[in-house]
This record gives C-alpha cells, structure tokens and sequence, in this order.
C-alpha cells in the first residue's frame, strides 16, 4: 500500500480547516495509509506570483525535504499542486527526490480518479451543483478539457460528483472562465477581479445552481466573499466537503 502525504495548503489551514479534514476523511475511507506531516508550510506560490522567486525558493526547497519520503503526495488545492509540478523545476532541477515528488503529487480529484481509480461513489447530494473550474487545475493540471482545444470532452470532478444520488449538475453557459481571483491580482486589480467574479456567480445563478463546487477554496473563498457581501444564499463546498459523506471504492 503506497504511502501518502497529505498537504494542506496554508489558507485551507487557516481559513477552511474543515476541507482539510473532509479530504483526511475521503482519503482514509478508502483504506489509504495516510501521514499529515506537521512541518510543513506554505508551497510558495503567493511569493512566486508576486514576481519574489527568490522568497519561494526556501519553501519549495522545504517542501522537498519534507514530501520526497512519500510514494504519493495529495492536496485539496489544484493551484497548490500546479506549482509544485510545473513551477518547482527553476529551484529544485537536479536535486535528489524533486523528479519523483514532481510526478507523484495530486490534486484531490485527479488522485481518486487516476491513482486510486475510485469507479464507484456511494452516497446522496440532493442539491443542484454549478462547477467551478479553477484555472491551474483546468489548464495546468488538465483536470478538465477546456474550450479552446479541440478533443474528447472528460471531466474528472464530474466523474466523481456526477454518481450522487439527487444531485443535478446544472450546465454553464461558460463553465472554464476564470473566477478573477487569481491570487494576488485580486489584491493588485481589486475592481478587475470583483466584476470577474460577479460575472461567474451570475452565470451559476442564471443556471439554477444552490451551490458553488470546486477543487480550489481560494477562488471559492473569492466567490464567497462576494456572494456574502451580496447577502446572496447561494453556497459555495469543496469537493472534499461533498464526497466526505460518500463510500468511494
């Protein structure tokens, strides 16, 4: 049985613990040996976005020394996990363990579907559900097709969310936009990001959606803040947050 690391990203830590622990509870229901090694930190990416490569090289450097001892190493976070596969490359080429930690680390969804081969997922969600695509996992990660490639369309979140009983995946004019979130541009182009966040809760509300999904709590945490200024009661969930009720196998 392979061994896996589980990495909370440090927002999840700090703002939404509970996804940290439906993604505990969905990786343990399926038997895994599971290890949430307390040393770990921030993966770096806020810095790296921020054009401060040089702040994220000690993180990704520590990320290694902690995650190279895994078989397998899953997060919560599709953006999390992009910056370790396609971004750690400039600070860790060459150093011993980086090519296997690169090529073992997954987001949730994609590690159920390609590594665990979850087929069958047990359980009820009777609510109408509006998917978010956040772009690293949509584009990096290729979790998703997307509208500008031509190709068989597959979705791997939807494999998994789809099997509910009750739940109803409503269909969005405009299902792989950005949110607007985008880390610190949200911090940099305030006004920018609002009205690309509006304009995706617009499209989830126009498509009858009770809730948000998605497989990256920082654009979920963008579009909650701005449904919750709105005094809207529509709710945004994790994936982790939905399958943790379910027996996957």
């Amino acid at each position: 049985m392979p061994k896996v690391g589980l990495f909370i990203p440090c927002y999840v830590d700090q703002l939404y613990p509970l996804v940290g622990l439906a993604t505990l509870r969905v990786l343990r229901g399926l038997g895994l040996d599971i290890e949430f090694p307390e040393e770990q930190t921030c993966c770096g990416q806020p810095m790296a976005n921020s054009g401060c490569g040089e702040d994220a090289r000690p993180l990704a450097e520590k990320f290694l020394r902690i995650f190279a001892r895994y078989d397998h190493v899953v997060a919560p976070s599709g953006s999390c996990v992009s910056m370790v596969r396609n971004h750690y490359e400039q600070w860790l080429a060459g150093k011993p363990g980086f090519e296997h930690l690169r090529d073992n680390t997954f987001e949730l969804c994609e590690y159920l579907v390609d590594i665990a081969k979850v087929t069958k997922v047990d359980g009820d969600f009777a609510r109408k559900v509006g998917l978010h695509m956040s772009c690293h996992g949509l584009r990096e990660l290729r979790m998703a097709s997307s509208s500008e490639r031509v190709g068989a369309p597959f979705n791997k979140v939807k494999v998994l969310l789809e099997q509910l009983r009750g739940i109803q995946l409503v269909d969005l004019k405009r299902p792989d936009e950005c949110c607007g979130f985008g880390g610190t541009f949200a911090v940099a182009e305030e006004a920018v990001s609002c009205l690309m966040g509006h304009d995706r809760i617009r499209d989830h509300e126009q498509a009858g959606a009770e809730v948000i999904a998605g497989f990256d709590m920082s654009c979920l945490m963008h579009l909650e803040g701005l449904l919750t200024r709105d005094k809207k009661p529509m709710q945004v969930l994790h994936v982790a947050q939905i399958l943790e009720h379910a027996r996957l196998s």
